[in-house]
């Protein structure tokens, strides 16, 4: 690594751990800023103040809020989230179980989105003066219209109600049966793909767009090169920096749309979490789940930038000047 990616990365390292650290004490703030007392929301409106002090001392909200922010930050270096006040477990336990149903979603959409959005964009920007690429891009922009939790219902109404092919909601883990999960991860997974491949589409469309106008393009087809092969030679590099771009900026997104489908489709994963959490003023899971939202979605940030490095090192020489 030469000493200009060196910097720059160093400084992307700074700026990742500096956000982090901001993020974490706007939301600890934000969680003891809630309305209400968790004690009395668990005891009771009728439990008596020498109950509800003594529950406020056991789970340690008597003490001073710098200490407490301290103590959380000190629990998630050793890999602690704390405890819940609803079930007496430790937040980690409840959040590992639910953090790989979530994974599943995000993890399948992100390749799928670019597998539909590649050939498509591609398509859509060699074709843009006929009628079938005119097709490609409205249909993507009636794509974007559509929020995700609307696509899931509808998935759910065609594929699941009215065809009977997949199950409309619930979980199977996948260490119980292969073919039970992979059937529960169809419909929520297209859900999201529908939806963020369609943004993608139109990302790439105005990449390759911007290639077949370069010189580069005229004089490879000059030589005798194809329109797709040239397009594909000298696009991909073009459209991989926009996308990069593109998906670190959607994965909170990403997120959120898996939040929704999650309701959706009835699946255990950290959106369910979230949402009962907050339901039952169970502060210390809503806490430990925001933050590890915000942890991933800042880590891929990080990691995209650190890619847009790798792909384009000519960033390194601007950050440098």
């Amino acid at each position: 690594m030469t000493m200009p990616l060196l910097r720059a990365f160093a400084r992307r390292l700074a700026i990742f751990l500096g956000t982090v650290v901001a993020a974490s004490v706007v939301i600890f703030l934000i969680v003891q800023a809630l309305p209400g007392d968790v004690a009395v929301a668990t005891l009771g409106t009728g439990a008596s103040p020498d109950a509800v002090s003594a529950l406020r001392a056991r789970w340690g909200l008597d003490r001073p809020m710098a200490f407490r922010y301290i103590e959380w930050v000190a629990g998630m270096l050793q890999g602690d989230l704390g405890t819940s006040y609803a079930t007496g477990e430790s937040v980690v336990s409840q959040v590992v179980p639910r953090l790989a149903v979530t994974a599943w979603l995000v993890g399948f959409s992100v390749p799928l989105s670019l597998l539909l959005a590649l050939p498509l964009g591609m398509f859509s920007a060699m074709k843009r003066r006929r009628w079938t690429g005119a097709v490609v891009n409205a249909a993507s922009h009636v794509g974007l219209a559509i929020p995700v939790f609307f696509a899931g219902t509808l998935l759910t109404i065609l594929f699941a109600v009215k065809m009977g092919w997949f199950p409309a909601n619930g979980y199977v883990p996948l260490r119980t049966s292969v073919g039970g999960w992979a059937s529960h991860l169809v419909l929520p997974v297209s859900s999201i793909v529908l939806v963020q491949g369609c943004f993608l589409v139109r990302y790439v469309r105005a990449g390759f767009i911007d290639v077949l106008t370069e010189d580069y393009y005229r004089t490879a087809r000059a030589v005798g090169w194809t329109k797709w092969r040239g397009l594909i030679r000298h696009g991909t590099r073009n459209v991989a920096v926009s996308l990069v771009t593109v998906l670190g900026m959607q994965i909170s997104s990403l997120l959120v749309g898996a939040i929704l489908v999650e309701q959706v489709f009835v699946l255990p994963g950290l959106g369910s979490l979230l949402v009962q959490s907050a339901l039952s003023k169970d502060l210390m899971v809503v806490q430990g789940v925001a933050m590890l939202l915000v942890f991933v979605v800042l880590m891929v940030n990080f990691l995209v930038d650190v890619a847009y490095l790798a792909i384009d090192p000519r960033v390194a020489k601007e950050v440098r000047a």
